[in-house]
């Protein structure tokens, strides 16, 4: 059952990446709350889905690499780099370590602890 919890957490990413908003959300409770560490509590998985939406246009491309994942019944812990592509060619990296919660195998809740995103550097010519 961990296993089909691990692989729920990656493909709700997956949809995040694709721009699949409905299909992310699907995966969540109609009550799913999420969190980040950056000090403005809690919002609805409605209210977090729209506000990734509303930040979207300037990106050309996000991928999540999964770094490591731990599960035991009901929730996952897995660390991950947002790597970002912008429409204007610069590149961006994020590292986090997200907290999943279940309740009959969908998303009840998403805790994200992310650090500061950092640009790289510009390829040489």
């Amino acid at each position: 059952m961990s296993k089909d919890l691990e692989t729920t957490a990656i493909t709700y990413l997956r949809h995040l990446e694709n721009r699949e908003w409905a299909d992310a959300q699907a995966l969540c409770t109609e009550h799913a709350t999420v969190w980040h560490n950056d000090g403005k509590g809690d919002s609805t998985i409605q209210e977090n889905i729209a506000g990734m939406k509303a930040q979207i246009d300037p990106i050309r491309s996000m991928r999540y690499d999964i770094i490591r994942q731990f599960s035991r019944p009901g929730e996952v812990l897995q660390q991950h780099v947002v790597n970002v592509t912008m429409k204007d060619g610069a590149h961006f990296r994020l590292d986090a370590a997200v907290y999943f919660r279940f309740e009959d195998g969908r998303i009840t809740r998403i805790e994200e602890y992310a650090g500061v995103p950092s640009q790289d550097a510009p390829a040489a010519p």
